[in-house]
């Protein structure tokens, strides 16, 4: 038993940082306090229950909100069972249209988020504004924010996120909030969209060294000089806690040569923290090779994995495209002041010499840091976040 506390108090101390745990303020559960009270308040928001308001859930009346939109969406399968039956589990987000699926007053913090969005995951845009800020902390299609950013679906099971069949996607990433916190899904198709959720979050004191979580969507197609730039222009004082990258080669060899660099607080020419190779920043290794039986081996893993390889058919779905995670929930990467991250885009050519690639390249950045963010790069359009 004194083993296992050790271990937890271990893992405690460096996914926090060295902070002592002694103060339980409701955010930070694992299994070495999971026995531990705490007054912190449990609420959650879904379409049965809009505001998260204690004792509001299932209220919606499929005789009274019948034809009411994203008010009673099953009314009539339920018409024989009345009020509390399942009456609303859904919302519909015209296209064109933006829902707030979240609006919590504060302090407090998100600690899981489940949906299931039909229709293209890449038209569906998920943003969340923390307190009174005006421009989102995190801004991203839906479908490469949960790492799946080729609009199909692979199985994922980490720490951080999960993807569950047949398109269950799952946050589990801490996000506390001091004032307000709020949640918008747009849908920049024309076609109308189906959305069940719910965000499941914690009202509690949050601590002065609580950061801000921010996520960062980017695409470079094709990539220019060999290099995608996964995040830039990050000011202040934070930590970096993973990558979601996918990879479309547009040459038939190994492609995953390049290294990432970690540029923080005044590196220019050269960065403090530089990888040995793309594998091997997610954590596989040669070329991620079954050795057995020569093919690419998927992996899914609490910390980093290769979840995704989709292969060609030899007809319509000609390209290979690979989907891979690293999450630096033991290891983060922590800034005072600045934080730029790149990676470069190199496979092999004749002779042994390195290719300098011009792959299609889609990363999610993910990060704590203190308020205020410089504002992101504006999305691409509609047909440059597509993929086909």
């Amino acid at each position: 038993m004194r083993k296992k506390l050790a271990l937890a108090a271990a893992i405690a101390f460096a996914v926090f940082g060295g902070r002592a745990q002694e103060k339980f303020n409701g955010l930070n559960m694992h299994m070495g306090n999971l026995s531990r009270l705490s007054d912190a308040k449990t609420r959650s928001i879904s379409p049965e229950n809009f505001t998260g308001e204690k004792g509001k859930g299932g209220m919606a009346d499929p005789a009274g909100d019948a034809g009411k939109r994203n008010v009673a969406n099953a009314a009539d399968v339920a018409r024989e069972l009345g009020q509390g039956w399942k009456v609303n589990p859904f919302i519909i987000i015209k296209g064109k249209e933006t829902f707030t699926i979240a609006e919590i007053e504060g302090p407090g913090a998100i600690q899981h988020i489940w949906m299931t969005p039909t229709g293209n995951w890449n038209y569906t845009i998920i943003r969340i504004y923390w307190d009174d800020e005006t421009t989102p902390s995190v801004e991203a299609p839906i479908g490469a924010f949960f790492g799946m950013a080729w609009n199909e679906f692979a199985p994922m099971n980490s720490l951080a996120m999960t993807v569950n069949p047949g398109s269950a996607f799952n946050s589990y990433w801490q996000m506390p909030f001091r004032k307000k916190c709020k949640i918008t899904m747009e849908n920049i198709s024309t076609e109308e969209m189906r959305l069940y959720y719910q965000v499941d979050y914690t009202l509690t004191e949050v601590g002065d060294d609580e950061a801000y979580f921010h996520a960062q969507y980017r695409r470079s197609n094709p990539t220019q000089g060999a290099l995608h730039t996964i995040l830039d222009g990050v000011n202040g004082k934070g930590h970096y806690v993973g990558t979601y990258m996918g990879v479309q080669v547009n040459n038939r060899g190994w492609w995953g040569e390049g290294e990432i660099k970690f540029f923080m607080d005044g590196d220019r020419d050269f960065a403090t923290i530089v990888g040995t190779g793309t594998e091997d920043y997610f954590c596989g290794s040669y070329n991620f090779e079954n050795k057995t039986t020569h093919q690419y081996q998927e992996f899914s893993t609490a910390y980093a994995g290769l979840h995704q390889v989709i292969r060609p058919d030899g007809l319509y779905n000609s390209q290979q495209r690979f989907g891979m995670y690293r999450w630096h929930i033991l290891d983060p990467i922590r800034f005072d002041k600045d934080l730029k991250v790149t990676i470069q885009d190199l496979g092999w050519r004749s002779e042994h010499r390195y290719l300098p690639q011009k792959s299609d390249i889609i990363t999610v950045a993910y990060w704590y840091q203190r308020e205020p963010h410089a504002p992101f790069p504006a999305l691409p359009e509609k047909d440059d976040l597509e993929v086909n």
